[in-house]
């Protein structure tokens, strides 16, 4: 049995991440960090842990364990890191720390950079596309949310050398906003909306260009839902036909345990859908073509799992030499 602990509990995402290691088989939570609440109940900020036994304490105050997430604010990473490798041979990052290794993308969009040994260190935390630099990492950056749904709906097409600019169109519900949001992200101002918060030069931008190894913008735009991410790319396919593309996606995703096609020509549920994943650690594509070579790529997933802890997970598993699947076969719930 693995030992982990979270740093940086209390968040939504830390929540997330308790609720799937709880009922993993293969790990034991040994310890839970929030300064602010130590010594109250999990269960206080996330009420589907009742039962848990699981308390807050001090980071100061963790043990050795196996691995450590870090699911704190972002550029809290860089403050605890060296302070938390003598606790955990593994780290998994949550926050956007490590995710872009460019300095100058990293200054535009956050206003700082993380340079020398610390930041060559980290891997891509995006199993679909880096497992085998996963399996042997010590260090591992999960991507954000709307960058995890664009990349993988993108990516066997960047594999082939069709896109050289994409614009991505995003949109998230409140919970991407995490626990402390401004009250901008109250209900009595975000019920109802179609708010778009970033027109142009959404941070998850970076990301994208460069994991893909284009230039790339993004739109986001925040919608009523708590949670569920989907993204909309048009690219240009030139004479490809939607079954071409369709055998591209299968031959890049078939095999993979958390990404599926949508191929069906018809029903309510027929293009990715964010509301049908919620819970999961699935990510939905599917692909419209029309005569004029023009392309729609769709993409949806949870931004608490896949998004975010699912992720984290699986890539604690392939870290730990577990499945790969494990823990995180949960298939979503409907109607919600």
């Amino acid at each position: 049995m693995k030992r982990i602990a979270v740093v940086g509990g209390r968040g939504f995402v830390g929540g997330e991440l308790l609720r799937l290691l709880v009922h993993h088989p293969e790990v034991e939570v040994a310890g839970v960090t929030s300064d602010t609440r130590a010594g109250q109940a999990v269960e206080t900020a996330h009420p589907p842990l009742r039962g848990s036994g699981l308390r807050y304490r001090r980071r100061a105050d963790l043990e050795p364990v196996d691995l450590v997430f870090l699911a704190g604010v972002h550029g809290s990473t860089i403050e605890v890191l060296d302070e938390l490798s003598a606790l955990a041979p593994k780290v998994v990052d949550l926050t956007a720390d490590f995710r872009i290794e460019d300095a100058t993308r990293m200054q535009h969009h956050y206003g700082w950079h993380r340079e020398g040994a610390h930041a060559s260190a980290f891997v891509r935390g995006l199993p679909e596309l880096h497992r085998k630099q996963i399996v042997d990492a010590d260090r591992v950056a999960v991507p954000g949310c709307m960058a995890t749904s664009a990349i993988l709906s993108l990516a066997p097409l960047a594999n082939r050398n069709l896109l050289s600019s994409v614009e991505v169109d995003a949109r998230t519900g409140s919970s991407g906003s995490g626990a402390s949001a401004d009250s901008a992200n109250s209900h009595a101002l975000r019920s109802g909306v179609m708010r778009v918060f970033a027109p142009l030069g959404h941070r998850h931008e970076a990301e994208v260009a460069e994991a893909l190894g284009v230039e790339a913008s993004m739109t986001a735009t925040a919608t009523p839902q708590v949670r569920g991410v989907q993204t909309l790319t048009r690219v240009a396919v030139g004479e490809a036909t939607e079954r071409e593309l369709v055998r591209m996606y299968r031959e890049d995703y078939g095999a993979e345990p958390f990404v599926r096609l949508l191929t069906s020509p018809r029903g309510a549920f027929r293009y990715p859908d964010p509301k049908v994943l919620l819970g999961s650690n699935f990510c939905d594509i599917g692909i419209a073509v029309d005569d004029r070579g023009r392309a729609l790529v769709m993409a949806a997933l949870d931004n608490l799992v896949k998004g975010a802890a699912g992720g984290a997970v699986q890539c604690m598993n392939l870290m730990l030499g577990l499945p790969e699947t494990c823990g995180l076969t949960f298939p979503g719930l409907h109607p919600v």
